[in-house]
């Protein structure tokens, strides 16, 4: 558009004449090259598991349809396809929805079966050698130190790395990456010397990814400290909102969004985690990003349901949901590895949205086009500030050196939005002339562009419908396990573990509570250790229990807890104590901390070291216990 203004002089015969001229609007040319050099090097896209217990329920399926969910997360070229697997190191306490036994509850106590992470990192190694191990821990025993685990660095430093050693040594696997404490003030002596114990046991190949928290102060510290500066390889923080900070890129150290996304895995949690997954690296140069969390395989009522990449949480039925992250996924993992190299020329489109391109070095082109909308992208977290995405725009390409001969390119597309949504489907193939090709890029839609050629995945058969956990239900704690706990339940304070009691014929399969000492925690634990079972909303139910009281102390059953996780010290129900009280040695009450007493009194009889059976019975606003 042009614009003037006119002038009137006064003079004969002499005009003055304005020539406007409109031109077309110019459309931008994204150029891709690989001469004048490459971007950083691509380090995978990952899933985490813990922070804590969010694959609880996925050991307990039963198969075919275990492995049919393991083969959606890390089967290569057929779900997700992802290439690092982050798994919690057990610290025995409350780490967001659930506790994870630690190898060592005690300093003489070392046991490499505890849990199931282990067993997780066997069956994603199975079917992906390749993938890359991580590990951090978010709690850790209470012998570790005195309400801090930096007191005594050479002690922490120690406890993680049995746990790396127990890995190799008990399950063949090979840690790859560790992390310091997450979301937590780390310690510049305690990264110098977990460094250095790593170094002394040969594990010289663990990278540390320190601080799993912020950008700035872990940047600071390193641009001061030459020694800190060797020690750490990777800088990861949670949650960075596409951006890094400036002075985290002047230290030269490889940048990961090491915990991202928390975002329920609908239509618009996987747009979240598309527009992430490109722009992660667009704006701030991160070159691995890592969902929080994995799967979820965790109770619905627990915090942050769904909020994984696809739910698994029905073992009981079978039952579980290939969720819109998966594909979203698959649209980077099943064209690039790690190890491939970014093109200097990623960005932003005009019209809105984001590209990144990515090489083999070889020749080979991966492109990743997402124009993911305000409306439907905003991740749980950070703020996300407002923009703009065209409902149609034409994103034209021109390649150039190593990728100037391409005659044609693969085009897989997802719409993630919307009364028809497509997940992962692949188009015709674009032409590429003279090395350049144009594109219609659509609102809230994901493209790739490859040279990389793959066949349509063939996908498992609908899984068994949903159901409601199974009435009457009878935990026997016997049974081959490929985890130290018993099926369905959900551990929210402290560890129970399936323990052969070889003391009593009548009583040898049992549920053992084994922490005995406060663990250094990440959240609010309760002070009583519990573990949940089954549906908060059940509300005429009735529950037996036979419990031992090793020692002072004592034992509960409750019906209607409403919560658990970081809230769990607040859960409120209907709960029938069993305690060593010269006073009062039953209690009911309606929370966790006994603060609302609806009875009390003392029975003849010997708690500690003698069995008893403990019963719950409530309906509708009758409750009643023996």
């Amino acid at each position: 558009m042009a614009s003037y203004e006119n002038h009137y002089y006064p003079v004969p015969y002499c005009y003055l004449l304005v020539l406007c001229v409109l031109t077309a609007p110019v459309v931008s040319v994204y150029n891709l090259t690989d001469e004048g050099g490459l971007g950083m090097t691509f380090d995978g896209i990952g899933g985490l598991s813990g922070g804590g217990a969010t694959s609880r329920l996925l050991v307990s399926y039963p198969e075919p349809q275990r492995a049919q969910i393991l083969d959606y997360l890390f089967k290569p070229n057929f779900g997700a396809a992802l290439q690092i697997l982050k798994v919690e190191i057990g610290g025995d306490a409350q780490s967001t929805d659930g506790s994870e036994p630690s190898h060592m509850h005690t300093k003489d106590d070392q046991n490499y079966t505890r849990g199931y992470e282990w067993w997780l990192m066997r069956e994603a190694k199975k079917r992906n050698p390749d993938i890359k191990l991580y590990a951090l821990p978010w709690a850790f025993p209470g012998w570790v130190g005195g309400g801090q685990p930096y007191p005594k660095p050479d002690l922490t430093a120690g406890y993680v790395v049995n746990w790396i050693l127990g890995a190799k040594t008990f399950h063949n696997l090979t840690i790859d990456y560790v992390g310091i404490w997450n979301e937590k003030e780390y310690d510049v002596t305690y990264i110098k010397t977990l460094r250095k114990t790593l170094d002394d046991k040969d594990l010289g190949h663990v990278m540390i990814v320190a601080p799993d928290g912020g950008w700035v102060q872990i940047s600071k510290d390193i641009m001061a400290d030459p020694e800190l500066a060797a020690a750490v390889d990777i800088i990861g923080a949670h949650y960075p909102g596409t951006h890094s900070a400036s002075m985290a890129e002047k230290t030269g150290k490889t940048l990961w969004s090491s915990e991202d996304d928390s975002t329920v895995n609908n239509g618009t949690g996987a747009s979240c985690w598309a527009r992430i997954l490109n722009q992660n690296y667009v704006n701030g140069h991160m070159t691995s990003t890592i969902s929080w969390n994995l799967i979820a395989s965790y109770y619905d009522d627990l915090p942050f349901p769904r909020s994984g990449l696809m739910t698994a949480n029905q073992p009981w039925s079978g039952h579980y949901e290939v969720s819109d992250p998966i594909w979203v996924t698959a649209h980077t993992t099943h064209f690039t590895s790690p190890g491939w190299k970014y093109l200097k020329g990623v960005g932003h489109l005009d019209g809105g949205g984001s590209y990144v391109a990515l090489t083999d070095s070889k020749g080979g082109l991966t492109i990743v086009i997402e124009a993911m909308t305000h409306q439907y992208s905003q991740c749980v977290r950070p703020l996300l500030p407002p923009y703009s995405v065209k409902a149609a725009q034409t994103a034209t390409f021109q390649l150039g050196g190593a990728f100037a001969k391409i005659s044609s390119l693969h085009v897989w597309y997802s719409k993630l939005i919307g009364s028809q949504t497509v997940h992962f489907q692949s188009k015709d193939p674009v032409q590429v002339k003279g090395g350049k090709f144009s594109i219609e890029v659509n609102e809230n839609c994901l493209y790739t562009l490859t040279t990389v050629k793959e066949a349509q995945p063939t996908l498992y058969p609908k899984p068994p419908a949903s159901a409601p956990f199974p009435l009457p239900f009878k935990a026997k704690f016997d049974g081959p396990q490929d985890s130290s706990e018993a099926p369905y339940f959900a551990d929210q304070t402290g560890v129970f573990e399936l323990f052969v009691n070889e003391s009593s014929s009548k009583f040898q399969h049992t549920l053992r509570q084994n922490v005995t000492e406060r663990p250094i925690v990440w959240c609010n634990d309760a002070e009583s250790a519990i573990s949940v079972i089954g549906d908060y909303n059940w509300a005429n139910v009735s529950v037996k229990c036979d419990v031992l009281v090793e020692e002072a102390g004592g034992a509960f059953v409750a019906v209607r807890v409403d919560r658990g996780g970081c809230g769990v010290h607040q859960a409120k129900g209907v709960f029938f104590w069993l305690l060593e009280d010269d006073k009062n040695n039953w209690i009911a009450s309606t929370d966790i901390e006994r603060n609302s007493i609806l009875g009390q009194g003392k029975v003849n009889a010997t708690i500690a070291g003698q069995w008893h059976s403990l019963f719950l019975y409530s309906k509708g606003d009758t409750t009643a216990g023996t």
